[in-house]
């Protein structure tokens, strides 16, 4: 199942919803007993967002619960599982490397995959994922603000920027991808993504082969010489946004499946019923008819629907004082389970309007009250904690303490007002803040920070919106910062880039640095670890010393599961509990 988002954003929407009355324990298929384990059956979910895209992959559509829709609807030559090793799925395919010198990975997809609507995955499919990813035809200028930018996609483009246009295999299900300079992250570099016929009819050509001709014609994007291509913007204009979504589309195009559960019914902002995918036999085979999603809500809401048996399975997101919430589940049968996740809060100034000026960059970071952050929405969940200090690098990993050290991370150490009131000389400029409103955790640290910049002068405004709605509204420019979180899947270092990077794709708030681009640069082609942390450290100063934005606390996860269901595993990656849903099973 494909996951090359190594980032993703944790829109973390809490707002409250309806249960519907008996969703985990009727339907389905009654229980039949394969050896140790019992096929059948059906399991209800909460999940604190809603749906908004069936494209994961694109900028816009990149949110957490769209991801883990996406996953379980989608299969491809990979997965990654709790430990972040890489997991090949070749019962859908296989990948090769070719050569080293060049680079060159052959993709081929196994006869008699294909996505529901019976239509087969194959070369066109595979063309498709690489014009999206690579970036190939764009001719867009991110400094200068000139030429085209087609395909929105989220994650970071270094790698695949590199190769040329791929060989198409005879046998019509393979692709060969040649690398200009070596790529460290090659293997978890490419996958499929969005069904090639559908977006070919939608977006006006005759078919499939259509789009491939369309692709082989056109040239590659050039920054010098910028030309508009209208038809290959039609075709990027649908993948973009063709595939968003509140509401189950009159047309099943638009939400094909090729992985193990397939979406049957969405009820708008309360929940979504998959049911497996029959035909479904090129990856790990799941034991459950039908899964529900609810959309749960606040802390409270999640745990009581496991309480009272109208949710098997929770992932709320704690905050300090829910600590205490999940007390009894346990005597109930259920397993309760806490976790430091691959991911962070952070707060990010965009680097325009008032926040052009590095001396008001400053002055507001100095006036954000990390700690006192930290204490209102971690402390009891973690002893002693204390704020994130590195952009890069988690209090897990080896290099963090380090880093820390020189990263120019002790300016912020404490609220200094006295200096941000030097460094504004008198200003009062007026900030617009944008958030997830219907995030406890967010709207407390955007009443904190609003509170604490107000006695340096500061009028802070805001510009907070809901759910899905919060997620689009990002590098909109209708605001001056956001707070926002990140999860990563914890393979590979192109999760720097596709924040950093000039231009890229989840870079929401202008930041450019050319030294620290180069840097990425060079980070992208080094397959040397301890170089990598290097690379990685260096990036991290540049980022800190160009008052980017301040990294918040590390975020915590809990499952919790009802005795009824068995299998289920929690990942600190973005996929939390569902990176094994195959294995989810009838106790």
């Amino acid at each position: 199942m494909p996951l090359r988002r190594l980032i993703h954003m944790i829109t973390g929407a809490l707002v409250a919803a309806l249960f519907l009355s008996g969703c985990s324990s009727s339907g389905g298929t009654a229980p039949v007993a394969l050896g140790e384990v019992k096929s059948g059956g059906n399991a209800t979910v909460a999940e604190v967002n809603a749906l908004s895209s069936f494209n994961p992959f694109s900028t816009d559509g990149n949110t957490d619960i769209n991801t883990k829709v996406g996953y379980i609807t989608h299969s491809g030559f990979y997965y990654v599982d709790d430990s972040a090793k890489v997991v090949r799925n070749e019962k859908f395919g296989r990948y090769e490397k070719v050569s080293d010198q060049p680079l060159k990975v052959k993709y081929t997809v196994n006869e008699g995959v294909k996505w529901s609507d019976g239509e087969a995955i194959d070369a066109g499919d595979l063309l498709l994922a690489w014009a999206a990813e690579s970036g190939y035809f764009d001719d867009a200028d991110a400094v200068a603000g000139t030429g085209n930018k087609y395909f929105a996609v989220a994650s970071d483009t270094t790698g695949l920027a590199t190769t040329g246009f791929p060989e198409l295999g005879d046998d019509g299900r393979s692709i060969t991808l040649e690398y200009a300079t070596p790529y460290a992250d090659w293997e978890v570099a490419f996958d499929v993504g969005l069904p090639a016929h559908v977006v070919a009819a939608k977006s006006g050509l005759n078919d499939e082969e259509d789009l491939i001709g369309l692709l082989k014609d056109s040239p590659k994007g050039d920054r010098e010489k910028p030309a508009l291509n209208s038809d290959l913007k039609r075709v990027s204009d649908f993948w973009n946004s063709g595939f968003d979504s509140k509401t189950l589309p009159d047309d099943p195009a638009i939400y094909l499946s090729s992985g193990p559960y397939i979406v049957r019914d969405i009820v708008p902002e309360v929940s979504v019923r998959l049911v497996r995918n029959r035909d479904y036999v090129w990856g790990p085979e799941p034991h459950l008819d039908e899964i529900t999603i609810q959309f749960t809500g606040a802390v409270q809401t999640a745990v009581d629907a496991l309480r009272n048996g109208q949710a098997d399975v929770i992932s709320p997101q704690p905050s300090a004082g829910s600590e205490n919430l999940f007390s009894g589940l346990e005597s109930q049968g259920a397993t309760v389970e806490r976790y430091s996740q691959s991911g962070y809060d952070h707060l990010d100034l965009d680097f325009s309007g008032p926040f052009a000026e590095e001396s008001v960059r400053k002055a507001f970071l100095k006036a954000v009250p990390r700690q006192e952050i930290v204490d209102e929405i971690v402390g009891g969940l973690i002893p002693d904690a204390k704020p994130l200090n590195s952009h890069v690098f988690l209090p897990s990993q080896p290099k963090y303490e380090d880093t820390v050290k020189n990263n120019g991370s002790a300016e912020y150490s404490g609220v200094d007002i006295d200096g941000a009131k030097s460094l504004l000389d008198g200003a009062t400029p007026t900030i617009r803040i944008l958030y997830n409103r219907d995030n406890p955790n967010r709207a407390q640290a955007f009443t904190l920070i609003r509170e604490s910049a107000g006695l340096a002068g500061f009028q802070v405004v805001d510009a907070g919106l809901g759910n899905a709605d919060w997620a689009k509204a990002l590098g909109g420019g209708d605001y001056d910062a956001a707070i926002l979180g990140w999860i990563s899947t914890g393979v590979g270092v192109s999760r720097v880039p596709q924040i950093f990077r000039t231009g890229a794709g989840s870079n929401f708030n202008g930041f450019s640095d050319g030294d620290a681009d180069r840097v990425m640069d060079q980070l992208a082609t080094t397959t040397d670890l301890a170089k990598q942390d290097e690379l990685m450290a260096e990036i991290d100063k540049r980022v800190w010393e160009s008052a980017y934005g301040l990294p918040l606390y590390q975020t915590t996860g809990t499952t919790a599961v009802s005795g009824r269901i068995a299998g289920v595993k929690s990942s600190p990656g973005p996929l939390g509990v569902w990176w094994n849903v195959w294995d989810w099973n009838m106790k």
